[in-house]
């Protein structure tokens, strides 16, 4: 799996130019499934971000987590964090998992994230979605499953 992680003040996600869902301040977490991803590494990934040290203490350190300051997170799928781009100029997407999959792999992690009793807001699987993201800091980072 892969994730890139972004410190917000608040961000919001618009489903195929209908439904608007918010966060505030949080996480935005842009989540990828790769084809050789396993279910058992979901637990660890899910722990890992929302332990993530990176909300500043009043020094303006990184010294708090997600789960510390009680915050909030939007899940974002996005299959496209596994584009091999190395062999010309169109993106090829094998790396990632097939769309059953994917999706599968997608709800654990959200179901994952929700045992943390935090406010989780998502997008839906496979649709078009448009996300705005106001970046605290900016604060962007990216994990990668098979770097746990």
């Amino acid at each position: 799996m892969r994730a890139v992680i972004q410190r917000v003040e608040k961000a919001a996600v618009t489903i195929n130019h209908k439904e608007r869902r918010e966060i505030s301040t949080g996480l935005v977490i842009l989540l990828g499934v790769g084809k050789n991803d396993r279910k058992e590494i979901i637990p660890k990934f899910a722990e890992k971000i929302v332990n993530l040290r990176i909300f500043s203490n009043p020094e303006e350190k990184f010294d708090y987590s997600l789960l510390d300051i009680k915050g909030e997170i939007l899940i974002i799928s996005q299959f496209t964090l596994y584009a091999d781009c190395a062999g010309g100029r169109r993106p090829d997407f094998t790396a990632a998992a097939r769309p059953e999959i994917a999706e599968e792999f997608y709800q654990m992690f959200i179901n994952e994230i929700k045992k943390y009793s935090l406010k989780v807001v998502t997008g839906e699987f496979a649709s078009q979605m448009l996300v705005e993201i106001f970046n605290d800091g900016p604060v962007t980072i990216t994990l990668d499953s098979d770097n746990l």
